[in-house]
């Protein structure tokens, strides 16, 4: 894998301990069973999750979807030593992998759904470009990518609005942009499927889903 730069998981390791049970309060647990729960996963299916972090979804995949086979990426070696023994402790088998999101370790054709959780907005816009063109490239004919990420308005809301915009590459994430992208990259029919709030309606999540080649 080529040496990048990439934000920890709990964007400081110092946070890493308290990853898990901050995610899961801010909700992040319940957006990720809402992602899967419209993937229509079949049991003999190749599954990757794109920044997999400390597991929580792959984990759960398993679990869910005992013969499919998983794979959680993520670039960063701490979070994925977490990762390995919490699938230990769930004693399932799934496979973990170093890398980044726009350099699949992949071959074409890999996988018949692809997942990426709350990472998108962390990424340039070309690297979004990147990531997209390599996921369409691992998804096998009929396969389908599905993305939940945060998002916002053209115009600002207000104090927080404004903030959370200046985080990462959050005010590329707009809903028209998100599918816009998608749709140069080379997907079929790419769609928002729902929206959410989260924090109290503080902030905004929409949950994206597209197809790869022909079903």
């Amino acid at each position: 894998m080529s040496q990048r730069e990439f934000l920890p998981a709990a964007g400081r390791d110092v946070f890493l301990p308290l990853y898990d049970p901050i995610v899961s309060l801010l909700g992040f647990d319940s957006a990720r069973r809402e992602l899967v729960s419209g993937a229509n996963i079949e049991p003999s299916n190749h599954v990757l999750d794109i920044g997999c972090g400390t597991g929580t979804l792959v984990v759960k995949l398993k679990r869910q979807y005992g013969a499919a086979h998983v794979v959680g990426l993520d670039p960063d070696p701490k979070v994925l030593r977490r990762a390995h023994l919490k699938a230990a402790r769930a004693a399932v088998s799934v496979q973990l992998d170093q890398g980044v999101a726009d350099e699949l370790p992949y071959k074409q054709d890999s996988f018949d759904r692809v997942f990426s959780s709350f990472m998108f907005h962390h990424l340039n816009q070309q690297e979004r470009e990147n990531m997209l063109r390599e996921v369409l490239r691992v998804l096998k004919p009929g396969g389908s990518f599905h993305c939940v990420d945060f998002v916002v308005d053209d115009a600002s809301h207000g104090f927080f609005d404004r903030l959370f915009r200046s985080h990462a590459h959050i005010r590329d994430n707009s809903d028209e942009r998100i599918r816009h992208l998608m749709s140069h990259t080379g997907f079929r029919n790419p769609v928002k499927v729902r929206e959410r709030n989260m924090l109290f309606g503080l902030l905004r999540t929409a949950y994206y889903q597209a197809g790869a080649g022909s079903e």
